[in-house]
């Protein structure tokens, strides 16, 4: 296995999170490496709810239809109770829907993929992107600052010391050491993260709240569950734990709780009968012809990191925060994170950016993490079950230095589990509104990206002005005008004059009624989001 000497960015872990990374810097120009220490992507189904937020990501990096033929079909996204999969006395309901005001909050609805097969969807577009930047049975056994009188990153150096690291990889399979220096390092590698440890950055929160054994298996379940298909199966008493459907056929996984003070799970790891009984009596179909394909044990935690980012090492996705499964938002905080940080960094890396920039991205994602686990957490301990929130992320609002706001402008919460969405103001995603016979853009968030865009009404010269200063200053800004069919007031509610300046995230950065006087205000208002 061969290593470049050098890269702007290693990331390490190539699950969901660390892949989108790889998408995005990949969309953005940024050279990087991805390795993982694994042999290949998950082939347990693991996280199966993608949200519209992420869904909305994936649509921006020209992966949804990929990721939609990937998963359940949208009639299957229901989430059954009862005592066992034959119970007649069994209810049914589907996620939670948004305020009925008839206005349609997304292009791109969440639906159920199973990570196996989300990864090898994310896996065949890394490749190629960046043909050379994926490696797997690769594992980072230490790193540490690259410039010779800095301590260990892991030592406390202050946030922006240092001029990269030095990252010690080794081949798994050849037991070969690699130095790669990387001017960034990223840990997507989950909950035990490898860079987390090593950057010294401490979680909080509890832990053993719940352990889980996750059984894979194939059953001729299809017929059995067709007038009641769902996306999970919950028992209720008498019955134990619950099921996953990966295909809602033959593919399937049975999640057993059990009681690790009681020692039962290792008389029951590699005795295929017994797990097989233990799938038969939770069905309530003690004929049923199971084949076991494989296990997985886990623990559900509730943690959140203190700090994102120790000096050039930052943290992602599990390794930032680890979130009980109940409402299903773990991976997708995961690809929030993934989408607000790499933007950030591709900036710094291109110069146009200050290091600064990257303070904001725990400033924005940590309050979302917290709030995700807060909520994980009060489902998790729910005597009469939850509902899936499909468009909660889409709620998600910021505040930090690289969002140009009213300082006198209240706080916004970063999540709204009342579904009331942010109104297009600073911080806020931008509203989605159909562009009907818009060629090549059908909804306001395809009009995004990769730099800044600047959307108005019209195509106002004065507007044209102020991103000519802002580009020919060497910064990325795009003016877009809405088609003339375009709702601009349900939009933003400004003036037929207005703008609206959004992030390559597709969060506004900054709005005004009408064309400033002065034509370099816009490149001013950049320069202050973007440190620079």
């Amino acid at each position: 296995m061969r290593f470049p000497a050098t890269t702007s960015v290693l990331i390490v872990g190539a699950g969901p999170v660390g892949l989108t990374m790889s998408l995005l810097l990949s969309g953005y120009g940024v050279p990087h490496l991805l390795v993982e220490a694994h042999q290949g992507t998950s082939r347990h189904p693991k996280a199966r709810g993608v949200s519209a937020r992420s869904m909305e990501v994936f649509r921006r990096i020209g992966l949804e239809a990929d990721v939609r033929q990937a998963g359940l079909p949208a009639s299957h996204v229901f989430f059954y109770r009862g005592r066992d999969l034959v119970d007649p006395d069994f209810v049914r309901t589907g996620v939670a829907v948004a305020p009925d005001d008839g206005a349609e909050r997304t292009p791109s609805p969440g639906l159920i993929c199973s990570q196996d097969a989300l990864e090898t969807v994310l896996l065949r577009r890394a490749h190629e992107l960046a043909p050379d930047g994926v490696r797997f049975g690769a594992r980072l056994l230490s790193f540490a600052e690259s410039t010779e009188s800095a301590e260990s990153v892991g030592g406390g150096e202050s946030a922006g010391g240092g001029e990269g690291v030095h990252a010690v990889l080794e081949d798994r399979a050849t037991g070969d050491r690699h130095t790669v220096r990387a001017d960034w390092l990223i840990g997507c590698d989950g909950a035990a993260s490898t860079v987390r440890t090593g950057a010294g950055i401490a979680m909080a929160g509890p832990t053993g709240l719940g352990h889980f054994l996750s059984i894979r298996f194939e059953a001729p379940l299809g017929e059995v569950v067709a007038d009641r298909a769902s996306a999970s199966y919950f028992l209720t008493a008498p019955g134990r734990g619950g099921f996953l459907a990966v295909d809602n056929d033959r593919h399937w996984i049975y999640q057993h709780p059990y009681d690790p003070q009681r020692g039962e799970l290792a008389d029951l790891l590699g005795d295929h009968r017994q797990l097989a009984r233990l799938v038969r009596d939770a069905a309530g179909l003690p004929d049923l012809d199971v084949t076991v394909r494989d296990t997985q044990t886990w623990r559900l935690d509730a943690q959140l990191a203190e700090t994102y980012r120790r000096s050039r090492a930052l943290i992602a996705g599990d390794a930032a925060h680890v979130t009980p499964p109940t409402g299903g938002h773990g991976m997708n905080t995961g690809i929030g994170d993934a989408d607000n940080l790499a933007w950030k960094l591709a900036a710094v890396v291109a110069g146009s950016a200050g290091e600064a920039l990257l303070d904001t991205y725990q400033a924005e994602r940590r309050p979302v993490a917290r709030q995700v686990i807060d909520l994980s957490l009060a489902n998790s301990r729910a005597r009469t079950g939850y509902r899936i929130d499909d468009e909660l992320l889409l709620t998600a609002a910021y505040r930090s230095t690289a969002v140009h706001a009213d300082p006198d402008a209240p706080a916004r919460p970063s999540l709204d589990p009342a579904r009331e969405h942010p109104d297009g103001g600073p911080g806020g995603r931008l509203p989605h509104l159909r562009l009907p016979g818009n060629p090549g853009a059908a909804s306001t968030l395809d009009l995004i990206g990769p730099g800044f865009t600047l959307l108005t009404p019209t195509g106002d010269p004065a507007w044209r002005r102020q991103v000519d200063t802002a580009a020919a200053a060497g910064l990325p800004v795009a003016l877009r005008p809405l088609p003339a069919a375009a709702d601009w007031t349900g939009l933003a509610g400004l003036p037929a004059a207005g703008a609206l300046l959004t992030r390559p995230d597709g969060h506004i950065a900054w709005q005004a009624p009408h064309p400033p006087a002065d034509d370099s205000e816009l490149r001013g208002v950049l320069r202050q989001i973007l440190s620079a």
